[in-house]
């Protein structure tokens, strides 16, 4: 079985899970999208109720500042593998609405098998987090974002290198928190630039490409 057909098996149980509250009311499950064969996994939190709704990771509008930053890096979703520590939308209601809220820790060590299963057939050289979460799930539980991001992480059995940056969702919001949006934003594309530009610098990058 290929890599593609071991990907597809993966997604096709994780849409039949169970395993938490959150399949109580999601819409869909959102497992990771992209290139399985390429070297640069970026992982986020979680399913926006967008997300929810496409059943594909990153859809709105932070799904369009991440292309645009993507862009300016001269990279496209097709190019990478695109996907979130947690497969459902993490919501609960509020009278008749259902309301993004953060994960527990026991949803995120519910969906960890999926997560695991994934990575290990995507293999990637690089991962690049987006936002604590994240960041907490793959390279420590005490990971502080706002001291630790775009720090290098070689010792992670996720990949030989692990960093974090900012989730575009965030950024979106930075003016409303008193910070500049274009500061932000210059961050993450520089991130994501300082992510592609460790995969010349494996051990194996010989044997490497992007895709």
């Amino acid at each position: 079985m290929n890599r593609l057909a071991q990907i597809e098996a993966v997604r096709h149980k994780a849409a039949e899970c169970c395993n938490c509250q959150l399949s109580e009311t999601r819409k869909r499950v959102v497992f990771g999208s992209g290139n399985p064969q390429a070297k640069l996994t970026i992982v986020a939190e979680g399913p926006s109720a967008m997300d929810d709704q496409t059943g594909e990771p990153f859809t709105g509008p932070a799904g369009d500042l991440l292309d645009q930053v993507l862009a300016e890096n001269g990279l496209r979703r097709q190019d990478i593998w695109l996907t979130n520590i947690l497969k459902c939308r993490a919501a609960a209601w509020t009278g008749k609405r259902l309301k993004n809220r953060p994960p527990k820790s026991a949803e995120v060590k519910a969906c960890a098998k999926w997560l695991t299963e994934e990575l290990a057939l995507i293999s990637p050289t690089v991962i690049l987090c987006m936002g604590s979460p994240s960041a907490k799930a793959i390279i420590r539980t005490d990971f502080r974002l706002s001291q630790e991001r775009g720090i290098w992480f070689t010792d992670n059995d996720r990949a030989p290198f692990v960093a974090a940056t900012y989730n575009p969702a965030f950024i979106l919001r930075m003016d409303d928190l008193d910070q500049s949006f274009a500061e932000g934003r210059q961050t993450l594309i520089n991130d994501i630039a300082a992510a592609k530009q460790k995969l010349t610098q494996s051990p194996v990058a010989s044997q490497l490409t992007l895709f």
